[in-house]
């Protein structure tokens, strides 16, 4: 079968790798998409390997059609040969085909293309794991989601309106691109301050229960004074700068957490309940329309570096797809 390589300029490549061995429990997909992360591009650059026993090409989300089973994948799952599955993956996705085992898999949603599927499985896992088990989200809380034009924003935002929550998040472009994502407060940070802009909320009664960041920088320390008490920070990423300033004080008298975060490197027993509560309490909405991903482009899998470009130069509004060609 063929894959992405990188090369060691770091540019990519289609070319022949060896067919998947299925272990036990696996089940094998003929991959239709790929959907692309920015953990895609760490990997790209060697600052994100995959774990042990994953291809050493990217691909964390696929969607696609399961073509072989184990015999343990058959007697533990409901799945069967022809299903159309979407899979969260530690790697390898951008592939013709790829193993995973059975409880990695959940079911298309109905009223869901293949290429919204793809774009599902780490996306909304990663949604579901900051929103409800690192943040403990309920309706009525205030959510501050940064980076609202990013991939992941274009999932959690629809997700927390979709359980009840209010949504604050932030853009460094025209906030008109996001506004059919539902956010109740879009804040241009190229124009506005965010810790003033919170200061406001926390003096009208609005403040930040949980905050899921992938700036970091500054601006993480000079927002915290103005949380509600007991606030749960979430760090998921520092692309704006990897230090900040933090009055301690503030920290414990107002009892915030702050939370790093990954799902990657979370158990495969973490991630199949995670992907067993989508399925049961996410899929329903993703089905009547009141959570989906946004998909900013398509490109053939053979286009994979000027689809990374995109997320490089971060011209993309929600998910970008390989199509497997």
């Amino acid at each position: 079968m063929k894959a992405i390589l990188v090369n060691d300029d770091k540019s990519l490549r289609w070319d022949d790798v060896p067919n998947p061995i299925l272990l036990e429990d696996e089940v094998l997909v003929k991959v239709e998409y790929a959907a692309l992360n920015r953990a895609d591009l760490m990997q790209r650059e060697g600052d994100y390997p995959p774990p042990a026993g994953c291809p050493e090409w990217m691909g964390l989300e696929v969607s696609g059609e399961i073509v072989e089973m184990t015999e343990g994948a058959k007697a533990k799952s409901t799945y069967k040969i022809g299903d159309k599955v979407c899979a969260l993956l530690g790697g390898g996705g951008y592939a013709q085909y790829v193993s995973v085992k059975y409880d990695m898999c959940m079911p298309v949603p109905e009223n869901c293309t293949m290429e919204e599927a793809a774009a599902i499985p780490e996306a909304f896992a990663t949604a579901y794991l900051k929103l409800f088990v690192e943040g403990h989200a309920k309706a009525g809380d205030t959510l501050l989601m940064q980076a609202g034009a990013s991939g992941l924003a274009s999932v959690i935002i629809p997700m927390a309106k979709a359980f009840g929550l209010r949504v604050i998040t932030t853009v460094i472009s025209d906030p008109q691109a996001i506004k059919h994502l539902g956010a109740d407060l879009i804040v241009d940070t190229r124009v506005q301050s965010l810790p003033e802009v919170l200061k406001a909320e926390e003096a009208a009664g609005r403040a930040v229960d949980i905050a899921i960041d992938c700036l970091g920088g500054q601006n993480l320390g000079d927002c915290l004074p103005y949380v509600k008490y007991g606030c749960r920070w979430i760090v998921i990423a520092a692309l704006a700068g990897v230090t900040t300033t933090i009055d301690l004080k503030n920290i414990y008298k107002k009892n915030i957490r702050i939370v790093g975060s990954t799902l990657r490197s979370r158990t495969p027993e973490m991630k199949a309940q995670i992907l067993s509560s989508l399925v049961k309490e996410v899929w329903p909405k993703v089905s009547y329309g009141e959570v989906k991903p946004t998909i900013h482009a398509v490109l053939s899998i053979q286009e994979a570096e000027a689809a990374h470009d995109i997320l490089y130069q971060g011209k993309n509004v929600g998910k970008v797809v390989l199509k497997v060609d």
